[in-house]
């Protein structure tokens, strides 16, 4: 049985921070990640990520048919690896709206408001311009400007200028609204993930220890606290034990389901899914909410040249006509390769303006269906179950189809091949939207953060009625920043080492 102060479920964005703290400030830590070693070198090539999908360090997620989506199931990529799905994403550094992190401390978070977190934000950073009001330097996670910019990127800013929308030098700065090129994850070329950037360089340390291709079964609670993990590697079942506490950060699918595993959930989830209960808690597996992407694909009339970044270079913050909040509700997304969000047919040769949702309102839930690990839960987002996702993304079509008619994109335009054919009215961009809406990859709240009798864990992330175990990753967001969420996991990661290291 393996024993350590820390056991950290997960090698993710947020379990990567908190173990590297935790071993920083002198504490044995025991890192249980269910995927691999990082070895893929697909991973760490800037343009390798397409190549990842629906392989084996990815946990392939498909919902449940969606209601409002043309009853299509989606496929959610996620990462089953070290570093997590900062292996496996688009390496975007997207902090999100101040007003995002300031609701969250108005709902009763305490501490979770912007000023407060612009400095965890910092704290992880090495940014490429130094030090500044909005970046940090000297921190283990590099954070790089995108050089030799794709022509069909830039041109992608230029149609967006050319219509009236702002030139935005850094998303992270004081204006976030706007069209602009993307701060990366990027460092000497290569990916720098969450792992790569916070473990890699302390991986010799003896008291850490690290256990891949490990599916937890359960946690095992004892007179109301957690006190250890019981898990399988290769079919050997495993027990291992903390002395101080345990921090799930096994992201918004499999934070909740090793908690529902464990007997700790709502009560009729987990008699259906037959797990005794010990702690009822309602909320988890509930509030599963995600970005949205609508891939509108253009044929070019030759191949574009080879990216040298992340194939994601440029995007564009923006209103849509159907909420007055000062934040931005709409992403779209440059792609300079073709990227159809409903997994269906592309052009050979070509690249996607993808209309993007960022502020959704549609809810859905998250329930294991036996106590198997390795079973895959039922998921039901319920996208676009809300008007206001429907109509924003029918705006953000209209204003992404705006922009590539635009002359400067002219070069890289033989045709628009999604929708193949233009809209007639309103009515057909809906069944548009329906129809092709998908992932931004950007999954959250399944183990919701607050003070009410919906929430699973508290402002200092303590899973309710349920001593020495936190859960610290993207499910604890009460609601989704405007923006890519794996910068905002990262800094959960600084919150939660900061609290666990203080309750020491």
């Amino acid at each position: 049985m393996q024993e350590s102060d820390y056991i950290v479920i997960g090698a993710g964005s947020a379990g990567s921070v908190i173990a590297r703290r935790l071993l920083d400030a002198g504490h044995s830590v025991h890192v249980i990640e269910a995927g691999s070693v990082d070895a893929d070198p697909n991973i760490h090539s800037p343009q390798g990520w397409p190549a990842l999908l629906m392989g084996p360090n990815d946990w392939a997620v498909m919902t449940s048919p969606q209601e409002h989506a043309a009853n299509r199931p989606l496929y959610w990529p996620r990462g089953k690896v070290l570093g997590g799905s900062s292996s496996l994403n688009g390496m975007i550094y997207i902090r999100g709206h101040r007003d995002d992190y300031d609701a969250w401390e108005a709902a009763g978070n305490e501490g979770w408001g912007w000023d407060s977190v612009l400095e965890l934000f910092k704290r992880s950073e090495d940014h490429e311009d130094g030090a500044s009001a909005w970046h940090g330097a000297g921190g283990p996670l590099h954070v790089s400007r995108l050089r030799d910019r794709h022509p069909a990127a830039q041109a992608f800013v230029d149609a967006a200028v050319g219509l009236g929308h702002p030139l935005t030098e850094d998303f992270n700065a004081e204006l976030m609204e706007g069209v602009g090129f993307n701060h990366a994850t990027i460092k000497d070329g290569k990916r720098h993930s969450a792992w790569r950037a916070f473990m890699v360089p302390v991986l010799e340390s003896p008291r850490l220890t690290v256990t891949t291709n490990a599916l937890v079964a359960r946690l095992l609670v004892e007179d109301g606290r957690a006190t250890g993990v019981e898990y399988t590697v290769d079919g050997e079942a495993r027990t291992a034990r903390a002395g101080a506490e345990i921090v799930l950060s096994a992201g918004s699918i499999g934070s909740p389901a090793i908690l529902q595993r464990s007997g700790v959930g709502d009560p009729a989830d987990l008699a259906a899914a037959g797990v005794e209960l010990r702690v009822a808690l309602p909320g988890v597996g509930k509030n599963l909410h995600d970005h949205l992407l609508v891939g509108n694909i253009y044929e070019s009339p030759s191949a574009l040249v080879a990216g040298r970044n992340n194939l994601l270079e440029s995007q564009l913050f923006a209103h849509s006509g159907q909420t007055d909040d000062a934040a931005p509700d709409l992403q779209p997304l440059f792609l300079h390769l073709p990227y159809p969000t409903d997994g269906g047919d592309a052009p050979a040769q070509g690249y996607t303006i993808a209309p993007g949702l960022v502020a959704p309102r549609s809810r859905g839930t998250l329930c294991i269906v036996s106590v198997d690990p390795a079973a895959a839960p039922l998921v039901d987002p319920n996208i676009l179950a809300e008007d206001y996702d429907v109509e924003a993304l029918v705006d953000a079509v209209v204003m992404c189809r705006e922009i590539g008619a635009q002359d400067a994109l002219a070069p890289f335009r033989a045709r628009e091949y999604a929708p193949a054919t233009a809209p007639a009215n309103r009515d057909e961009i809906r069944a548009l939207v329906r129809a092709l809406a998908g992932t931004y990859h950007h999954q959250v709240g399944t183990c919701a953060m607050g003070v009410g009798d919906d929430s699973v864990v508290d402002p200092q992330l303590r899973v309710r009625s349920v001593a020495g175990l936190r859960v610290a990753d993207a499910s604890v967001m009460p609601t989704v920043p405007r923006g890519n969420t794996n910068a905002p996991s990262i800094m959960i990661g600084e919150k939660a080492a900061e609290l666990l290291l203080a309750a020491r």
